[in-house]
């Protein structure tokens, strides 16, 4: 009878919702020779769930959006600051602090800034002085520099930093037009027609190839010279470099709601957006733009009761020496749970066979997943909210680094742990 008894329940262990995921983690580990990290984490009852390699560090990609998210929910408020101004007799002096909405068509404008500037009476004087950061961020792709997703951060972007050219019949145009004057036609072919930029300039060059599409989409030097360029041209007026520190006299001229931004930072993964609000968020504290200055302010100030410490270096994760572990991810994504009304969140995050990244993935009829991917070149990421079948919250992080195969297989892989969770628990 004991023995029967035995059976019986070595039988229902193996068959736990517990036993079952981490042996589907373990086989998708296996088989595709990557490493796996996961947490399962319950917050009503603040307890894991599951856990496997949960407390080894990977790399995290557009993950440490979710670092950026938090810093931003923490130091930003409600709206975005679009600049500092200072008027001196007849004259405006304006600091730029890195709002990425100014004239950025992927995100709701709002025309305060640039009516603030167009109509001002008197002469304007641009100042980057408060600017002390690299264009690009530390452990980026160096060849990434002219990819559209490797926009340059600045005190004041305009356009999303990003210029497009355009090629109909045998025409060209670029938007801006003020950048057509950089344009060249290479005599050499290439596999795929294509423009590049130079490494230090705006320069553009064409190659022809087979037919592409006839669109780029290419980031621009922000240099202060290319940014007054671009300002005058827009504004239709003068605008002249002034050298001068930032005064804590200025005045903050606020322009768009945060929510604007971190709905398309987050479902889109949009990297100039994370990377812009860091810098917004050291002006916040300090009189500088620079990452480091927030990074170290939230992590010692809200981030010293994670499980691990992260190593966080820079807004949108296209570095690779960012590093954490799932279940310090997990605890980042309840103390945002805690923190922001959860209608509010899951607005803003990416929905399974809904919208964002995963608008195609985790399909069901009634949404389940609600989170934030991360993906560079043999990584892939994904955590944030599950609400299961029978109506309750999980909160879980499940990374994958060092793989060789197939992203989608990857996430094939992911789709089915998931939906596991999604009908066991």
């Amino acid at each position: 009878m004991r023995f029967f008894i035995f059976l019986a329940l070595a039988s229902l262990l193996a068959c736990s919702p517990r036993s079952y995921i981490q042996k589907q983690v373990a086989q998708s580990e296996n088989e595709l020779q990557n490493h796996i990290g996961f947490a399962l984490y319950d917050p009503q009852t603040k307890k894991f769930l599951i856990e496997h390699q949960s407390d080894k560090y990977f790399t995290p990609a557009s993950n440490t959006k979710i670092f950026t998210f938090y810093a931003s929910l923490k130091l930003l408020g409600d709206s975005i600051a679009a600049f500092k101004y200072l008027p001196v007799g007849d004259s405006l002096i304006f600091w730029g602090m890195g709002d990425p909405s100014f004239l950025y068509r992927e995100v709701h404008q709002s025309p305060k800034a640039f009516q603030f500037l167009q109509q001002f009476p008197g002469r304007l004087y641009f100042s980057a002085t408060n600017f002390y950061t690299e264009p690009l961020g530390p452990g980026w792709a160096w060849s990434d520099y002219d990819s559209y997703y490797s926009a340059e951060r600045s005190a004041l972007p305009i356009y999303g930093n990003l210029m497009e050219v355009k090629k109909l019949g045998d025409n060209f145009s670029t938007i801006p037009d003020y950048f057509l004057q950089h344009f060249t036609i290479a005599n050499q072919q290439r596999e795929h027609e294509i423009v590049t930029r130079g490494l230090d300039d705006n320069q553009l060059t064409y190659f022809t190839g087979a037919k592409s599409g006839g669109e780029w989409t290419i980031p621009f030097r922000s240099t202060t010279d290319v940014v007054i360029d671009l300002l005058s041209d827009t504004l239709k007026r003068e605008v002249t470099e002034a050298g001068l520190l930032l005064s804590a006299e200025a005045k903050t001229l606020k322009s768009v709601p945060v929510d604007s931004l971190f709905k398309v930072m987050m479902q889109e993964s949009d990297n100039f957006i994370a990377e812009q609000l860091l810098l917004q968020c050291a002006g916040v504290i300090s009189d500088s733009l620079k990452p480091e200055i927030a990074i170290k302010y939230v992590t010692e100030k809200w981030l010293t009761d994670l499980p691990d410490k992260p190593r966080w270096v820079d807004g949108s994760g296209l570095s690779r020496y960012n590093l954490f572990t799932p279940r310090s991810v997990t605890m980042l994504w309840d103390k945002i749970y805690a923190t922001v009304p959860h209608d509010r969140l899951f607005s803003l995050l990416a929905v399974g066979g809904k919208s964002g990244t995963i608008k195609n993935w985790y399909k069901n009829d009634i949404p389940y997943v609600f989170g934030k991917t991360g993906t560079l070149s043999n990584n892939h990421i994904l955590s944030g909210y599950l609400r299961t079948a029978n109506g309750k919250v999980l909160i879980f992080s499940l990374m994958n680094n060092n793989y060789l195969a197939p992203t989608n297989e990857v996430r094939k892989r992911m789709e089915k742990i998931l939906f596991s969770i999604y009908t066991r628990y």
